[in-house]
């Protein structure tokens, strides 16, 4: 297609993305409540900082911060009316940490769920959505992002809406979503399904995957569904530093960094091409990540009995697809992406 995603997904073995953006933000004082969108023009020197931390632990790939940059969650911070300028600069900080570097890095524009419910479920028009994710995707566009990068959708319906967005800026984009109830998207979307939705839209993503969820070793049983699929398609990890914790008041994640390289290395066995860390998920997991994929030689996909042993337990029975796999819920709430 003639893209930079596209030319090093062609050209490496694998590509190590980024971390999370909400434990990092947090870190330099973001307050709880507070939109990490409003930093992209109120501590620009903040989320250059995130980009920095990501690229000099060695990611291929990094996202904006830009997650929760619709206009239907702005709207809760009341910028509805800057949707076009916070996604422009999120993107424009990116653009300049990586024109700056020495060696090809691509920046991904991030594009979270609406926090709405889609119809017939809930409220929000198909119509509505594309609208309010093309209007994202614009201001993301405009400030020069390499690819859009939908992230912790769970249901199909946003996702195609977010397809349809994308398609009228001409942009090749991504997505993943989150499997974190028992298996599946608290929608009630299998691997499987997912695997087999995205090859049916137009364009299709130019890789697809999970994020966020539970912990590391449910994401990797979430990708070896994808993997069992074979279509080919380039397969996306983006899991947990382990599992979120409340520590003196705060959320702590206990994924070690030397957890996270075996992470990494059994996510590359299990199929992803493209391997990253979300909540929790630090520059110093990152650096341990990169180490990993750089020196460890590639295995036959993991058993789940070696996952378990490498990473622990699954937080489920089922991956979500067998008969014992139950009915999902379908309540209503996103987190942030962190």
């Amino acid at each position: 297609m003639g893209d930079l995603l596209s030319e090093l997904l062609a050209s490496r073995d694998v590509l190590l993305a980024d971390g999370a953006t909400g434990t990092n933000l947090f870190a330099m004082g973001l307050q709880a409540g507070e939109a990490p969108e409003l930093w992209n023009t109120d501590a620009p020197q903040n989320i250059t900082q995130l980009y920095k931390g990501a690229v000099d632990a060695g990611s291929d790939l990094f996202l904006t911060n830009t997650f929760g940059g619709t206009a239907a969650r702005l709207k809760l911070h009341n910028a509805q009316n800057r949707v076009r300028e916070l996604n422009r600069v999120g993107a424009e900080l990116g653009r300049e940490v990586a024109d700056r570097l020495d060696r090809k890095v691509v920046v991904a524009g991030s594009v979270g769920p609406t926090g709405e419910i889609m119809e017939p479920v809930g409220a929000l028009s198909h119509a509505l959505a594309v609208e309010m994710f093309h209007e994202q995707a614009d201001g993301l566009k405009e400030g020069g992002v390499d690819v859009l990068w939908l992230e912790t959708i769970s249901a199909p319906e946003e996702y195609r809406a977010a397809a349809e967005a994308f398609a009228l800026t001409g942009l090749p984009w991504c997505g993943t979503m989150s499997f974190d109830t028992a298996g599946r998207t608290m929608m009630g979307v299998t691997s499987a399904a997912m695997a087999q939705m995205v090859e049916t839209l137009d364009p299709a993503p130019l890789a697809y995957g999970a994020n966020c969820g539970t912990g590391a070793s449910d994401l990797l049983r979430t990708v070896l569904g994808f993997a069992a699929q074979g279509t080919g398609r380039p397969i996306i990890a983006k899991g947990n530093a382990g599992i979120p914790k409340y520590v003196e008041g705060h959320i702590h994640y206990d994924g070690t960094p030397a957890l996270m390289a075996d992470y990494a290395a059994m996510a590359r066995d299990c199929g992803a091409k493209i391997i990253g860390g979300c909540c929790g998920t630090m520059p110093e997991h990152l650096r341990l990540m990169r180490e990993a994929l750089d020196s460890r030689p590639r295995h036959e996909p993991p058993t789940l009995d070696q996952i378990v042993a490498a990473l622990g337990p699954f937080t489920s029975a089922s991956d979500g697809t067998g008969a014992d796999a139950g009915a999902p819920r379908r309540d209503r709430g996103r987190r942030h992406r962190s």
